[in-house]
């Protein structure tokens, strides 16, 4: 199945300090064409607090399982 042209609900967000162009330069990663299970593992340990963050860990805590893996198969679909 393709991935939707349109990001799922929450996914806009990120964009606010991820950046979406390969050229744009941040110590923020990139999250675009990052494998999924590495985008929700990631936001479980900033949910968790295993992953220590300025504002990840109240982001991460914003959204459910399902929305999380939607947003990570979403970025993970884009290259």
């Amino acid at each position: 199945m393709a991935a939707s042209p349109e990001p799922p609900p929450g996914a806009a967000s990120c964009s606010g300090c991820h950046a979406v162009s390969a050229g744009t330069k941040t110590t923020v990663p990139r999250i675009q064409g990052r494998i999924a299970a590495d985008i929700v593992a990631a936001m479980a340990a900033f949910r968790s607090g295993a992953r220590t963050a300025t504002v990840m860990d109240r982001v991460a805590k914003g959204f459910t399982d399902d929305e999380t893996q939607a947003i990570a198969a979403w970025f993970a679909a884009q290259k």
